[in-house]
């Protein structure tokens, strides 16, 4: 009903008017987007440094500056060339796929073995304080933080009345069956005590499992966040992008280079903010700062959804889903 770009922004204005908009904006520029890069960015160097100090934390300088360069480094590729930021996105998620399918297919061979001792009693030690369960769930909710990312750059995209929908229903079964066996997987194999110590499971979960050929799982863990954090910063861009055309952030945000047709003073500003959070050292503080402000604003755009329903049942709907 709403082919704009801007995602959840586009829709709360549309559905709750231009202050409830404004807030998510500045929200979003502030909190959501550049914390959920900081996240993925400090994952990757995580994981890229984890194997040079093999049974221990690599150094907090070490992994904040290779987290710093990647985030500059993408951001120096979105703005010189929209086509490289999707031939990049194409070629990581191809491999982001690959390295959750071994993880996959190691974990139910290993379960096919007969090891399910770590099924025995799987809720021994839970704490179910409501706390630790709202926790629970943020952590549970950023795992699949980026899902509505698609509809960011809705004007974006070719022939989106046919593409977008089948995207959607392409792409979200199978992030969740395939979130869903990793994690399997990784219960499988690793206890919890394990799961519990390790700074990265994937890391841990191939030393165990795949004897010399552990190495190939944080350098493919790695080439998953990489393309990650270029696709969240693809798309977020063009929502500070239609902030500022529409007047709710400065309009220097909203221009367009000429030469590259890129939205760079958006992926500039954004990059800035980003590096400015990876100084927090603790990244499940990151993690739960920004799921509940998340979910809260998800919540609104979801209740948009039903507001509209209710307000304009006849309005036109020109991207519909035919299930058959």
């Amino acid at each position: 009903m709403i082919p704009k770009s801007g995602g959840d922004y586009a829709y709360i204005s549309d559905a709750f008017g231009p202050l409830p908009a404004f807030l998510y904006l500045w929200v979003a520029l502030f909190i959501l987007v550049p914390t959920g890069n900081a996240i993925t960015a400090l994952t990757f160097a995580q994981y890229i440094l984890q194997p040079v100090w093999p049974g221990c934390v690599p150094p907090y300088e070490a992994v904040r500056l290779l987290a710093a360069v990647i985030t500059c480094l993408l951001t120096a590729i979105n703005c010189y060339n929209v086509k490289w930021a999707t031939r990049v996105q194409d070629i990581f998620t191809g491999t982001k796929i690959f390295a959750l399918v071994i993880i996959m297919v190691a974990g139910l061979w290993w379960l096919s073995m007969g090891h399910t001792e770590n099924f025995h009693h799987p809720m021994d030690g839970t704490n179910t304080q409501p706390g630790y369960i709202a926790l629970a769930v943020y952590s549970g909710l950023f795992s699949y933080s980026g899902w509505n990312y698609l509809n960011f750059v809705t004007e974006e995209l070719k022939d989106p009345y046919k593409n977008l929908p089948k995207a959607i229903c392409i792409s979200l079964p199978l992030v969740t069956v395939i979130y869903v066996l990793a994690n399997v997987a990784y219960f499988v194999v690793l206890t919890q005590d394990e799961i519990l110590a390790s700074h990265a499971v994937a890391v841990t979960f191939g030393d165990k499992l795949l004897g010399v050929m552990s190495w190939i799982i944080p350098f493919f863990v790695a080439c998953s966040t990489f393309g990650a954090l270029n696709g969240a910063i693809f798309a977020s861009s063009r929502l500070f992008f239609v902030g500022a055309r529409n007047g709710h952030l400065p309009a220097a945000i909203a221009l367009i280079n000429v030469r590259n047709l890129t939205p760079m003073p958006s992926l500039i500003f954004l990059c800035i903010i980003t590096l400015a959070l990876l100084i927090i050292e603790d990244v499940y503080v990151l993690i739960n700062y920004v799921s509940f402000v998340e979910a809260l604003f998800t919540t609104l755009s979801v209740s948009g959804l039903l507001w509209l329903r209710y307000k304009s049942p006849e309005r036109e709907r020109p991207i519909k889903i035919t299930l058959t």
